[in-house]
């Protein structure tokens, strides 16, 4: 009965270490599926509320996630009425000598400013990426200007652009980080357009003897997916920024410094599962008659009334409950006021828990009064 008994707790003991180690693998395994990336995050498109970040600042090589600033740009050359997607663009010769995922244009030869952008959004093209900045900017050192004076009226202080491509085996100071490429994908996504290009999943040019191959995986397999770009060198890794759009809510995930393909098409997938499952977007409840007027000391106008203007859509936790509003609006501010100041804030909480603080700006510039405003005034009421 003893060696039984010793026979059967020996047994347990065994089993409780497997099933213990087989608890720590698939606790690895989850981990690993959120952390193989050197660099990530999971953004809201819709209200830029940052749901995950990891090393989301770091500097890293973005490869030709690099053309998500490009696009950017392409994107509001078109919609700006600057080129038009009929227009003709030659390919030069600084176009055609780009390495990398290519067309394989000829000096000369011409293709439309629609059918070079289909080559960079779906296949990566380097020298069709290069002909449209020519084409923009007259060369590429006024594109590559272009983009870092977006990415400073954006705010963005982690990304220095040497080229509009990506490539990195020539410049030396060429970074950019998770959290930027995320804000420049949120204002790509803002241009309905381009949805046209990122969805497809298989084309061609010069009359289908030119097949277009999409590098970004999810296009054919996640379920909502609406872009966005990959990028890959030995430098930088396997990088993807990826957007996904379910149940009205859009999200972008981007993962940099992966080490195989799979491991950042896994990742991002990973983030926008998590992003899907866990939020929701909906409709805050404010009471209007707390939005009282802030008035203006020394102003040409006496008030203002703060503007709500983005605070559609809230980003919550599924769950959450009931939404409390508190509300805390300026009663006075002195001028000068600037538009996009704060003249107060509306704090949502859950409980305990603080959801989002929404702070209350100006819609408009209010100059402070001077001795020829009051001179004026006095003569037109005379």
């Amino acid at each position: 009965m003893k060696r039984v008994i010793t026979f059967m707790l020996s047994f347990l003991f065994l089993m409780s270490g497997t099933f213990t180690c087989l608890a720590k693998t698939e606790e690895k395994k989850e981990d690993k599926g959120m952390e193989q990336a050197k660099s990530a995050i999971l953004m809201c498109i819709d209200t830029g509320d940052i749901i995950y970040e990891k090393n989301a600042y770091a500097h890293c090589s973005p490869a030709s996630v690099t053309k998500v600033m490009s696009i950017l740009l392409i994107l509001e050359a078109i919609d700006g009425g600057k080129i038009s997607l009929k227009d003709s663009v030659t390919a030069s010769e600084r176009a055609v000598e780009m390495g990398g995922s290519q067309i394989w244009l000829e000096v000369g030869e011409k293709m439309t400013v629609d059918e070079l952008l289909k080559a960079v959004v779906v296949a990566s093209a380097n020298d069709a990426c290069m002909a449209l900045c020519e084409h923009i900017a007259g060369s590429d050192t006024g594109f590559i200007k272009m983009m870092n004076d977006r990415a400073k009226e954006l705010g963005l202080e982690n990304s220095n652009f040497e080229n509009c491509t990506g490539l990195d085996d020539t410049i030396t100071n060429h970074y950019s980080c998770a959290y930027d490429i995320a804000v420049i994908a949120k204002e790509v996504m803002q241009h309905e357009m381009i949805k046209n290009y990122t969805s497809i999943w298989l084309d061609s040019l010069r009359n289908g003897k030119t097949e277009l191959n999409n590098t970004n995986k999810l296009v054919n397999t996640y379920n909502g997916i609406t872009g966005l770009k990959t990028g890959t060198t030995s430098n930088a890794g396997f990088c993807l920024c990826a957007t996904a759009e379910r149940d009205g809510m859009n999200l972008v995930a981007v993962v940099l410094g992966c080490e195989t393909s799979d491991d950042r098409f896994d990742s991002a997938t990973n983030l926008l599962d998590f992003g899907f499952a866990n939020y929701e977007l909906v409709e805050p409840k404010f009471d209007k008659k707390k939005i009282t007027e802030v008035r203006i000391k020394n102003g040409i106008e006496k008030s203002i009334l703060p503007s709500l203007a983005d605070a559609e859509k809230i980003l919550v936790a599924k769950g959450s409950g009931d939404i409390e509003y508190t509300y805390d609006i300026k009663k006075e501010m002195s001028a000068p006021v600037n538009k996009g100041d704060k003249l107060g804030k509306i704090v949502l909480k859950s409980g305990d828990t603080t959801i989002k603080t929404i702070y209350l700006k100006s819609d408009k510039d209010i100059k402070e009064v001077s001795f020829s405003f009051i001179l004026e005034k006095m003569f037109k009421n005379i």
